[in-house]
């Protein structure tokens, strides 16, 4: 089988959508899943730290490792939008794992927000994310825009 033309990948920041979440909620290997508020409860007191909320400047730092991780590793960004709460990022990168993908973009977000902002935080983000293969053009097309447009403003970080 083919390579996918592309990836769609999203995570969450630590601790903003925990498992029992009143929006609902995906369970790894499981899928989606409605409240739980017990779930959620206990979810919160096993938290670490504080939720992590990314300010604009945070957001933007984000969105320049990711277009420098994709340059460096010579994989193709079509998008990406950092949020306050999430990222949503649109990679080609023929023959590589997804897994590897969002765990290096996720990394050198990571070590930037570091770097730059508070080197002593330890959870960023939460543990996975989610990783929509793209096999057509259309959907590749659909992604794009949805990561550009979709998220409540165009373009850039903002």
């Amino acid at each position: 089988m083919d390579d996918p033309i592309g990836f769609f990948f999203t995570w969450v920041t630590y601790g903003t959508w925990l498992p029992g979440d009143s929006r609902g909620w995906v369970e790894h290997r499981h899928g989606w899943r409605p409240a739980q508020p017990a779930l959620e409860l206990e979810s919160a007191a096993r938290m670490t730290e504080d939720a992590c909320w990314l300010s604009h400047q945070q957001r933007k730092a984000v969105e320049d490792q990711v277009a420098e991780t994709c340059l460096h590793r010579r994989w193709r960004l079509h998008a990406a939008n950092c949020r306050t709460n999430h990222l949503h990022a649109v990679v080609s990168a023929p023959g590589t794992p997804p897994k590897k993908i969002r765990a290096d973009l996720k990394a050198w977000a990571t070590r930037r927000l570091k770097l730059q902002f508070v080197a002593d935080r330890k959870n960023w983000w939460a543990e996975r994310g989610s990783t929509r293969w793209l096999w057509a053009e259309d959907d590749l097309d659909a992604a794009v825009q949805y990561v550009a447009e979709g998220q409540g403003r165009r373009g850039g970080c903002g």
